[in-house]
């Protein structure tokens, strides 16, 4: 009995994927979504609003964080006319009608940054000392933004809306679990510091991050083969003491690194194009 209602749950649980995938507009590959792109970005700009609350917010105009936060806001305006293009190109540009572009800088020793649903843009100060140059803060806020592009967090907010909450709408998971619906939107889309959650999906959304990543950032005039360089040091700063990939949703650096250097000369050749600084 107890095995039939486990292969029940299963073919349930399969039926419901099937039947709710769509094909994302920037990589054409199908995913799970479970929520409407209107409920997450609703929900997206409540959960950036909150945060911009409950953090020190620093402005390009005044304070000691100035001149990194003006640096952060030049390069992630010059991504987002790279998106902007590229999406013209495909002729998809009607997908980014939706996005209301948003970038701030955020005094923290951690070293991170994200981009929410709608083009809702963190980068934590603790990420410049080892981006050092423009470059590779465009590597950075490149990748990021590719993963709100993808909506790979929209898919892992799905898979936790169906493994956490069987299944719920967003909207009624909201109103029936206020906090556990937030403690998945922000895993999901990572905002903060919680990994692991979603394992067999992290190495694929990251690699996809990466790929691109290092269009955007070479199509804004940056130079992507910065990115090496960039995971480089990261590693040296993480000091070698770092999970196995195998526990980590992220790709070891090593094999990151090889990764980003077997795409290089196509990105390059194809979409580099220098300005000036």
């Amino acid at each position: 009995m107890k095995n039939n209602i486990s292969q029940l749950l299963l073919v349930i649980v399969a039926s419901i994927s099937l039947i709710s995938c769509s094909s994302n507009a920037l990589t054409n590959k199908s995913q799970l979504s479970l929520v409407s792109d209107q409920e997450v970005l609703t929900t997206a700009s409540a959960q950036y609003k909150q945060f911009l609350g409950s953090n020190k917010v620093v402005t390009s105009s005044s304070g000691s964080y100035s001149t990194d936060a003006a640096r952060v806001t030049r390069v992630s305006n010059r991504i987002i006319a790279a998106v902007k293009e590229y999406y013209k190109s495909i002729n998809k540009s009607s997908e980014l009608e939706s996005y209301s572009w948003e970038v701030n800088t955020v005094v923290s020793k951690e070293v991170n940054a994200w981009c929410m649903p709608g083009g809702k843009i963190v980068v934590y100060t603790g990420i410049l000392p080892v981006t050092q140059n423009d470059d590779a803060l465009a590597v950075v806020i490149g990748h990021e933004v590719t993963h709100a592009l993808a909506k790979h967090g929209n898919e892992r907010m799905s898979q936790g809306l169906l493994q956490q909450l069987g299944g719920q709408a967003l909207s009624a998971a909201i109103a029936s679990k206020p906090q556990e619906t937030q403690q998945l939107f922000t895993t999901a889309y990572g905002v903060g510091t919680q990994y692991g959650v979603l394992l067999p999906f992290g190495r694929k959304d990251e690699y996809e991050a990466d790929k691109y990543g290092l269009i955007f950032t070479a199509l804004a005039g940056y130079d992507s083969r910065e990115a090496v360089r960039f995971w480089q040091r990261m590693s040296s700063a993480n000091g070698g003491q770092k999970q196995p990939e195998f526990l980590s949703t992220h790709p070891s650096d090593e094999n990151r690194i090889a990764q980003l250097q077997s795409m290089m000369d196509e990105t390059i050749s194809k979409y580099y194009r220098p300005q000036k600084r």
